[in-house]
């Protein structure tokens, strides 16, 4: 299905919106409600696909996972699927669920669709093997399927190659179950969701600058109710919105600001961005917010290397912020685009190319020359959710008809994006 999508008129917008909940906080707390003695009861469920496999694939291994709305409770231990299990097209729930797996008695086979069978996987499968896990499958486990046999691990210590949070979350569910202490070192920070919801669960460890140690054999105990923030991934889309539709305001509620997911909010501030925290609260360890965002004359600039584990899911809405910045925003050292749900940078490029923009692809990322009026025309999702609703943000501010080939993959994250553009390109409301 494509999504057909008109360039707006210019008028005086204000519009509240409230983000679905953070995936990436989301698959966590289910995992660790799973490991965890005691009924969980989990708020704020975002209702996408990928959240969805996570449920799935607990339910198959012998978790009580019941749900209403947009709330679950979990209680139950880990057993023996008796067939595979789906990880769709979710590499978050494929990798951390390798970690968990490898230390739990039993027999276990991990599939997934047709994109995730061709993403890498051996890099955390590599360090599990470390650990002493039995795991085999295609391309010598490299890919999916793999079949994984549950054993007593052991602890390692692990220099992390790249930053990779769902690396990092594995090795750590890994070290929980492993004898002795398991260690990771990053080169550069990563988002530590995993990290916080482990304290929350009684789960001890010792972070030091840029390493995590954890002792095996800790009992993980339930806090009883856990609630999921607005996912900033998700509201990222709307500060685009905001900052690139002339005469708009935005304020986007309750929305998750943990320090090492909001990089784009440092790169855009840095561009002449109008945007307000209001930091409210604090939820298991996560800080909340409101953030207020207005239409504003944006300069290009130089996104760091070191800031790129912060803001990588957000990248291809940057470039098309980028495409509205006066001069040029160049993105290097993100070649972990290459292998997400598609090659984002080939797909940034040939995508935004087709809309008029000046984007020129680099080996590991990409230079916008802002300021140039933007095209419609057809482009394509390219089987990648984040695309087709930057995509459809781009549309917003282009000449004509935009018409987004297969953009209903956006569900795998946020379903009602495309209903809730339509309401903010058709009402003028009062924040």
């Amino acid at each position: 299905m494509a999504w057909v999508l008109e360039g707006l008129k210019e008028k005086e917008r204000q519009y509240e919106v409230t983000v679905p909940g953070d995936k990436s906080i989301a698959h966590r707390a289910i995992m660790l409600a799973s490991l965890a003695q005691g009924n969980t009861h989990i708020t704020g469920i975002p209702d996408g696909a990928d959240v969805f496999t996570t449920i799935n694939v607990f339910r198959q291994l012998g978790i009580d996972i019941k749900q209403t709305d947009d709330e679950l409770y979990i209680e139950g231990s880990i057993g023996e699927p008796n067939r595979p299990l789906d990880m769709g097209n979710s590499g978050t729930t494929a990798r951390l669920t390798m970690g968990i797996l490898a230390g739990t008695e039993g027999y276990f086979v991990l599939t997934g669709d047709e994109s995730l069978r061709e993403r890498p996987m051996k890099r955390v499968i590599d360090p599990l093997r470390l650990m002493g896990a039995d795991i085999d499958g295609r391309a010598n486990g490299a890919l999916l399927p793999v079949g994984i046999r549950g054993r007593r691990l052991r602890g390692i210590e692990y220099e992390m190659p790249k930053a990779s949070a769902q690396v990092k979350s594995a090795l750590l569910l890994a070290g929980l179950q492993a004898e002795g202490t398991t260690i990771v070192h990053e080169k550069l920070k990563s988002r530590d969701h995993t990290e916080r919801l482990l304290a929350s669960f009684g789960v001890k460890l010792d972070v030091s600058g840029s390493s995590i140690a954890i002792k095996g054999s800790q009992v993980l105990k339930s806090p009883g109710k856990l609630e999921i923030p607005g996912d900033f991934s998700s509201a990222a889309f709307w500060i685009a919105v905001a900052l690139t539709v002339p005469r708009s305001t935005i304020e986007i509620k309750n929305v998750g600001l943990n320090p090492s997911r909001i990089g784009l909010l440092t790169i855009l501030k840095r561009m002449g961005a109008k945007l307000e925290i209001r930091e409210h609260g604090n939820i298991f360890g996560e800080p909340v917010g409101d953030l207020l965002v207005s239409y504003s004359k944006l300069k290009g600039t130089e996104v760091e290397k070191e800031i790129i584990p912060s803001l990588i899911d957000e990248l291809p809405i940057l470039a098309v912020i980028s495409a509205q910045a006066e001069g040029k925003t160049e993105v290097l050292g993100a070649e972990e685009l290459r292998v997400k749900e598609t090659d984002r940078i080939k797909s940034i490029c040939n995508n935004l190319g087709k809309l008029g923009v000046d984007i020129v692809e680099q080996k590991d990322g990409f230079i916008v020359t802002g300021g140039r009026g933007l095209i419609g025309n057809t482009v394509s999702a390219d089987g990648d959710h984040r695309m087709a609703i930057a995509l459809a943000v781009a549309s917003l501010n282009a000449n004509g008809i935009t018409t987004i080939k297969g953009a209903e993959i956006a569900s795998v994250s946020y379903p009602d994006f495309k209903l809730k553009l339509d309401d903010f390109a058709k009402v003028n409301r009062n924040i």
